[in-house]
């Protein structure tokens, strides 16, 4: 295992994920090999691949039946099935694989008694040392796509930008990130967004509110992206990973709004299910009068239509308050507040994107600026959205309230699905309150299921 740990070692300094493989027979190493799909082009090159044709060309025979190889990690589905091909006497590896490996972490293949061969397999040897050399190769060649990340978004000077560190090992959000700063309404600053799963039948755009980012939604991608769709997450301006303008006045409704829909046109997204909590729907559920072509259904949970012209209840003006000289202090307490069941990790990654008072000018902004006194073209945007979803409105719609949400209550919510043409009966959740999202398991579930049934058959 030694042996294949120089192999590995090797890998990785050619820039190859470091896995390294070696074939004994009665006790003598006669192959050796190393992960080699990058610079050869070919996915069979892995290490377990390279040192069975070595093995094979050495002896002259295809069957290995007297030999053993030693891998440095769980060997994956194709290599374990060579492995058996092979009539391997034995296989030994080092670190396990939870995402790929077939030799007990995913499935295992070596335990299907069905097959016409048995290959006896151990795990765990030099665990350890395979993993210590596989870990500070990712690490690295995360900080490489950091620093060109840099260089192709360079920082504006009235801006800040979180470190990339602050958002290392967040709980349940493994997905990669995806940056932007062309755009238009960007003018150099750069946004962050989610993009998972392949274009098919439906894209869930899943619009954040206050104070909140795209890990909102970390307990609802999963369902959308099981069910075969794709997930689009952006962080607005001013939070997440996206950088953060130093002046509260930046943070206007127009300008936010501006944003998405360039984004939207951008990356092209068609069929589109909006997925909107708390001031995530006073913007998105405006986007649809541009091009309602684009969209499919709504998913909203915990907010509003619009402000324009509405008697609000005095519980969302107190919430509102609440939101702005909380957040701007301490987000994590608010959270805590409002999501009691939140562990101590996951309140850490709320107040992760905003480290100091500088990175919280769209916290204490936000609020007031989205729901509070609109500027005149704002007003008329609102108040088109209220007609189109009464009138215009084409798709398929759900509403969900949490019940003990103090600000957007259930008649509250209910207005919300009254006033949306065609929107399923309100659904209520009784122990969820006002970030819903974080109870939305099933939720989610439930949507993809209904909508894609909903769009199959209209």
């Amino acid at each position: 295992m030694r042996l294949a740990l120089e192999q590995a070692a090797l890998a990785g300094d050619a820039g190859e994920v470091p896995v390294g493989a070696v074939v004994m027979r009665h006790g003598q190493v006669i192959a050796t090999g190393r992960n080699n799909p990058l610079a050869s082009h070919d996915p069979t090159a892995h290490a377990e691949i390279a040192a069975l044709r070595a093995a094979a060309s050495a002896l002259g025979n295809y069957r290995l039946d007297e030999c053993e190889l030693f891998v440095t990690l769980e060997p994956c589905a194709m290599c374990s099935g060579a492995m058996l091909h092979a009539r391997l006497k034995r296989v030994v590896f080092g670190a396990r694989d939870p995402k790929t490996g077939t030799a007990g972490s995913v499935i295992d293949l070596f335990a299907e008694a069905r097959l016409n061969h048995q290959t006896s397999v151990r795990g765990d040897v030099l665990a350890e040392e395979s993993a210590t050399l596989l870990q500070g190769f990712f690490a690295r060649r995360r900080a490489q796509q950091r620093d060109q990340a840099r260089l192709a978004h360079p920082l504006r000077d009235d801006a800040l930008r979180t470190p990339d560190a602050a958002f290392e090992g967040l709980p349940d959000y493994p997905w990669s990130p995806h940056y932007i700063s062309d755009l238009p309404a960007l003018d150099g600053l750069r946004m962050h967004y989610l993009d998972e799963g392949a274009p098919g039948r439906l894209t869930f755009l899943c619009l954040h509110g206050h104070p909140t980012w795209s890990y909102l939604y970390r307990k609802m991608i999963p369902a959308f992206l099981a069910a075969g769709h794709r997930v689009v997450a952006p962080d607005l301006l001013g939070f997440g990973k996206s950088d953060k303008p130093k002046h509260v006045r930046f943070h206007t409704f127009s300008r936010h709004r501006q944003t998405l829909l360039e984004l939207i046109d951008r990356l092209d997204l068609r069929n589109i299910v909006l997925v909107a909590h708390d001031a995530g729907g006073l913007l998105g559920l405006t986007l649809p009068l541009a091009e309602p072509a684009r969209y499919q259904g709504l998913l909203l949970m915990n907010t509003l239509l619009s402000v324009d012209g509405q008697a609000l209840p005095p519980e969302f003006a107190d919430w509102r308050h609440e939101c702005t000289r909380q957040a701007a202090d301490d987000t994590a307490r608010l959270m805590a507040r409002a999501s009691r069941n939140l562990a101590p990790k996951e309140l850490a990654a709320y107040r992760a994107p905003f480290p100091d008072r500088g990175h919280r000018a769209a916290l204490r902004a936000f609020m007031p600026g989205l729901a509070g006194d609109m500027a005149v073209d704002e007003a008329v945007i609102s108040r088109q959205a209220n007609r189109f979803y009464s009138e215009r409105w084409a798709g398929h719609a759900m509403v969900a309230a949490g019940a003990l949400d103090p600000a957007f209550g259930v008649s509250m919510m209910a207005g919300l699905a009254s006033t949306i043409k065609g929107c399923r009966p309100l659904m209520v959740i009784p122990d969820a309150g006002h970030f819903l999202p974080e109870q939305g398991k099933q939720l989610a579930h439930d949507a993809a299921s209904y909508f894609d049934h909903m769009i199959r058959t209209s």
